[in-house]
């Protein structure tokens, strides 16, 4: 059997992307100035920009970003930190088979900002959720979670 092939959409600097990279062929971000970008260069990983300012809809965005995916026959889309609140167009097409890393133990937090609520709620523990992308934001049965405590004195940026 071989080995599925992955894609990894993200916007910001890759530190997910990072740590999937071994299992990882293809990075797919959304931002040509997206330091994943370069991070996926140096792994020597397939790398592609689907600029989302470059089309009048989402529709449109989210239709160029699956021929690229569906060009390189991709089985399974990672989002990892990946900034765009994908459609139902896009979550049809890879049903099952596309997972979200979030910085939150869901359902606890969903969206952005996930630390900063954490701390102003007096939260004891913080942690990030693998799950399946549904249609509603953050709301995908979970796969993993990982758990880490809030130490006193701790910020969102730690």
């Amino acid at each position: 059997m071989s080995r599925p092939r992955i894609a990894v959409l993200a916007s910001g600097r890759g530190s997910n992307m990072e740590a999937i990279a071994d299992a990882c062929a293809d990075v797919l971000a959304n931002d040509a100035q997206a330091r994943v970008l370069q991070s996926a260069e140096q792994r020597g990983l397939s790398r592609v920009c689907v600029e989302h300012r470059a089309f009048e809809d989402r529709e449109g965005f989210e239709q160029a970003m699956l021929a690229e995916l569906r060009a390189k026959n991709i089985d399974l889309v990672v989002l990892a930190g990946f900034m765009r609140i994908l459609t139902p167009l896009f979550i049809r097409e890879y049903y099952g088979s596309l997972l979200n890393i979030h910085p939150s133990l869901l359902p606890k937090y969903p969206g952005l900002h996930t630390h900063q609520r954490a701390l102003d709620a007096g939260d004891r523990e913080a942690g990030a959720t693998v799950h399946f992308v549904i249609p509603e934001l953050d709301a995908g049965p979970a796969i993993i979670q990982a758990r880490v405590p809030i130490n006193e004195g701790d910020r969102a940026e730690d």
